[in-house]
């Protein structure tokens, strides 16, 4: 607010959003947050919407007529905070209205993803510095919750910081219990963890498949459980995570996409039962746990074939370049789109017939189109189930007259205005079926009677669809005119590898607690150990173990003693560590037995 560039680099479910909405507010304008997730936008429009704060999100998928009203409302100084992806600000139409934009302040989201040093690297984002010449005077903020110090030196250069500030909380969670289990029983040995925990929980997995069969798993041992992942309808993730939010289910099990931005602070554990490609990751995603400041668990499972999987797909996770070049001219061929045109085209995203057509596997070609979402050629949106949309065009005495000489139309519009409010200014989320029922007709009926508003050019309507999109972010270009850099390209797999590498070190380092090992790895160093991780207290497990042999060698010097004995005889060592201590001594010689299981010191007899 005092108009210094600041990055804010702070912990998982630290209050970043905070940092930048409550400036918004003060400083009045309109704020542009650049942000990767669309779930995450979603979500916070949502939340500021129902706090009523002006507030939109642009994202793939929305009709250029409504995106062209949101641009709009931004310009007019309608809208307080506006989200947008990074490929938008490639966007040659969103750039002009952006110009006459009454912008006070940039937000840059999930800002490790401007460095290429960063694990989620994004090209698009590099637009951002380029942007800010239209409104010079503008501070940035940049937000992250992980950062290398060569990742931190590197978002501020990246986003031209002036009179750079950064603010950084300590990435020790005090509250956090790490752990690191290696067991070859997985499914036992996390069916121990929920139940000895208790609570609310999430359990991270590789794919779809895991996920339903755990989730399962838990749920045939009686822990109410849900599996959730892309594959999921809208409508039923919805349900299940707000089933979760609501504690009405103990356990989510979910693929890694689960969690951005849910502001739930009474999650007990996080259990990853795959090794997740880097510490940030895994720190992000383990931070989900205890926001609330409670004692909380984040707990690793893995096995030597996960240590071994990891290294493996790293070569298949950056296929070459030839072939995600042949792969870019495949998807543009399939959908017959012509060199230099394209830009900002949509289509029904149909994988697996391309696939087929074009001879390529399935998992490299996958592989192969994120690189190209990294340098911006293409967009997959996660899901484009979006909720059905309509903006009303026309003046409302040009509609009532419509209404008048239309009368079953007339009746689902009137019944439509009652519900939503709105509907004059901007693209509204409607429910066909809602309408429907309050009208007496089939939603089929609703939505035809909306595609004939649309058809008249009385309403946008945009319906839901529920196929996976793609979308071309910009023109096409010539398979030899394509470019990217080899340099950099072979510089983001070495940065992948030494990740990957940190991670293996990570679960293979059981002599050093596990926070100091997690925070050193972001430049943090950490006198104390935390106390609590596995590491911590097998050492004071030890520990105390040495002192109960030494207590228990001073009081079996005057005599035989059972184990009943001792422990009244040291009522501070709990019988437990006195029974572990003396099978220690018992082992070692040190320690011997009568045939009445007396325990004694040969020396001291």
């Amino acid at each position: 607010m005092a108009g210094n560039d600041t990055l804010a680099l702070l912990p998982t479910g630290g209050g970043k959003s905070v940092c930048y909405q409550v400036p918004a507010l003060a400083m009045g304008g309109l704020t542009l947050v650049v942000s990767p997730l669309i779930a995450l936008m979603k979500d916070q429009v949502r939340q500021l919407r129902e706090r009523h704060i002006a507030a939109a999100c642009i994202v793939s998928g929305m009709s250029s007529h409504e995106i062209e009203a949101i641009l709009n409302n931004s310009v007019f100084n309608r809208i307080n905070i506006l989200y947008v992806s990074p490929e938008r600000l490639q966007n040659r139409t969103f750039i002009d209205h952006f110009r006459q934009m009454p912008v006070k302040l940039i937000a840059v989201d999930e800002a490790h993803c401007i460095s290429q040093w960063g694990y989620d690297f994004r090209p698009p984002y590099l637009e951002i510095a380029r942007i800010r010449q239209y409104h010079p005077q503008c501070p940035v903020i940049a937000l992250t919750a992980t950062a290398t110090p060569e990742v931190v030196d590197d978002i501020k250069a990246r986003l031209a910081f002036r009179n750079g500030t950064v603010f950084r909380t300590s990435f020790v969670r005090k509250n956090l219990s790490y752990s690191v289990r290696r067991t070859d029983d997985k499914a036992s040995m996390l069916l121990r963890i929920v139940r000895g925990v208790g609570g609310s929980g999430i359990v991270y997995v590789r794919n779809r498949r895991r996920a339903v069969e755990i989730a399962k798993a838990l749920g045939d041992n009686g822990i109410p459980s849900a599996a959730y992942h892309a594959g999921i309808e809208m409508k039923e993730r919805d349900r299940i995570q707000q089933q979760w939010l609501k504690s009405q289910r103990g356990v989510m099990v979910a693929t890694t996409a689960f969690g951005m931005g849910i502001d739930k602070p009474d999650v007990r554990f996080v259990v990853h039962y795959d090794l997740p490609e880097s510490p940030e990751a895994y720190f992000q995603e383990a931070g989900r746990a205890g926001r609330d400041g409670k004692k909380a668990y984040a707990v690793l499972l893995y096995q030597q074939g996960d240590i071994e999987r990891l290294t493996e797909s790293w070569e298949q996770d950056f296929p070459s370049m030839k072939y995600i070049k042949s792969v870019y001219a495949g998807i543009c061929n399939y959908y017959q789109l012509p060199v230099g045109a394209g830009q900002d085209s949509r289509f029904d995203f149909a994988l697996e017939d391309i696939c087929r057509s074009y001879n390529f596997d399935v998992y490299p070609f996958f592989r192969a189109t994120t690189f190209l979402e990294r340098e911006g050629l293409i967009a997959l949106p996660e899901h484009n189930d979006l909720q059905s949309r309509l903006y009303i065009i026309i003046g409302k005495e040009e509609l009532y007259r419509y209404q008048v000489a239309n009368k079953r139309a007339g009746e689902v519009i009137t019944a439509t205005l009652r519900l939503y409010g709105g509907l004059f200014t901007d693209y509204t989320p409607i429910s066909e079926g809602l309408i429907a029922k309050r009208c007496g007709l089939s939603e089929t009926q609703v939505c035809n009677i909306f595609t004939e508003l649309n058809r008249l050019q009385i309403a946008f309507y945009q319906p839901k669809t529920l196929k996976p999109q793609i979308i071309f972010t910009s023109p096409r270009i010539d398979f030899n005119n394509l470019y990217v850099s080899d340099t950099n390209y072979k510089e983001l797999k070495q940065s992948d590898w030494r990740r990957r590498k940190a991670m293996i070190a990570y679960v293979e380092n059981s002599h050093e607690c596990r926070s100091r090992q997690l925070v050193r790895y972001f430049g943090e160093e950490e006198e104390h150990q935390c106390g609590i991780c596995d590491v911590c207290l097998a050492k004071k497990k030890t520990g105390s173990t040495m002192e109960a042999e030494q207590r228990i060698a001073a009081a079996l010097g005057e005599g035989r003693r059972n184990i009943k004995e001792l422990a009244t005889m040291l009522p501070d060592i709990s019988e437990e560590t006195l029974t572990q201590a003396a099978r220690r001594m018992l082992d070692k010689g040190s320690l011997h037995t009568d045939a009445d299981y007396c325990l004694y010191i040969k020396d001291a007899l």
